[in-house]
């Protein structure tokens, strides 16, 4: 692994299958096979570490670094809540799907599954996989310095959309409830799988007198963000 990758050109990249993929990402791969990875849905392969679940698995965590810099960066006057929140809806699910959309990924995904045959929480848990994945394919492939500037280049415009700090949906469910002297919310996993390396969990948040919701996520927290989002909507009828 080098500490930069080369710069990318459209002759270089001539005559490459991911070509056009890589135009689009703004790096050009000495290991294209990395991207292929990045690439290959669990439903492909016969063995999961040959998917892309690992490179999510470290796609999060290198994401998740460079963008807490960046926030420290950008807001040098806002304290930890609030830095909280602003990461929280960089690192959602959603904003990954932008990305990934944005970037035209779905289109080169392998995949069992027929695109029509998906709702939409599953086609954007699908793209947003991929991006964490392909986050960690440049990393593995230039370093650390070719992650950092694949994020700023496609995170920068999302960091600063907004100069409110957003809410994540937990926070949004709490003061929501509390606003009408309910309970507060209590979450509680209610299922466990996959493998150690790539755990999925379900987990269940409830308020008494109402309708439970769930949600699921490669990580506590994130499923039970989606649970909130879930019940959030569920109370409140939005989407």
């Amino acid at each position: 692994m080098t500490e930069s990758g080369p710069t990318p050109s459209p002759s270089a990249a001539c005559g490459r299958p991911l070509a056009a993929l890589e135009t689009n990402l703004g790096y050009s791969f000495q290991d294209i096979g990395l991207l292929e990875q990045a690439l290959t849905h669990s439903s492909t392969v016969d063995k999961r570490r040959h998917s892309n679940e690992r490179l999510e698995f470290l796609g999060d965590r290198v994401l998740g670094l460079v963008i807490a810099d960046m926030l420290l960066i950008q807001f040098p006057t806002e304290d930890e809540g609030a830095l909280g929140y602003r990461f929280a809806a960089l690192v959602r699910r959603e904003s990954l799907e932008r990305i990934a959309d944005k970037l035209q990924f779905e289109d080169h995904i392998k995949r069992e599954v027929d695109p029509s045959a998906m709702n939409h929480r599953q086609r954007s848990g699908l793209l947003a996989n991929a991006c964490e994945a392909v986050i960690a394919a440049i990393y593995r492939d230039g370093g650390l310095s070719a992650a950092q500037a694949f994020i700023k280049s496609h995170w920068m415009d999302l960091l600063i959309e907004d100069i409110s700090p957003p809410k994540d949906s937990k926070t949004r469910l709490q003061e929501f409830t509390q606003a009408n002297g309910w309970p507060l919310p209590d979450y509680q996993i209610v299922a466990q799988s996959g493998p150690d390396h790539a755990p999925e969990f379900v987990v269940e948040v409830t308020i008494p007198n109402h309708q439970p919701a769930r949600g699921s996520g490669r990580s506590k927290r994130a499923a039970e963000t989606n649970a909130a989002e879930s019940l959030y909507s569920q109370l409140t009828g939005t989407p």
